[in-house]
């Protein structure tokens, strides 16, 4: 379901506030992701119709954790400390770049939209 909702919002508010989405799969929880890049794409641009920026596979936790992933963990704190406890973990970050609030997995991304919206009131 995030994948669906995720687009979903990202189509209804690319245009009017210039939000996107930006998608990194991650195979370390339950060998989730366990295909290449491309099968990753197509699957989730076939099955959900994801048309947002998907990334390279990359790994969020562990001593070799992508470099932005080890940012947005040290500013944004989870139940876990600075560990990712399963995908689908949610960031948002405003215009500048700065991690602004951290969301687990079982967030519903449309619980995320009054964050969003507060966010760009302030950002005006």
């Amino acid at each position: 379901m995030n994948y669906e909702e995720l687009q979903i919002m990202y189509e209804k508010l690319k245009d009017s506030i210039g939000f996107t989405v930006l998608a990194f799969p991650c195979n370390q929880f339950g060998r989730q992701e366990p295909g290449s890049n491309q099968e990753i794409k197509e699957f989730v641009s076939k099955k959900f119709g994801a048309t947002f920026p998907l990334f390279s596979k990359i790994r969020v936790n562990g001593e070799d954790a992508d470099p932005l992933w080890k940012f947005l963990k040290y500013k944004c704190t989870g139940t876990l400390g600075q560990s990712i406890k399963w995908n689908f973990t949610k960031f948002l970050i405003d215009r500048n770049g700065v991690p602004i609030k951290r969301y687990g997995t079982p967030t519903n991304p449309f619980a995320i939209i009054k964050d969003i919206d507060e966010l760009n009131q302030s950002n005006l």
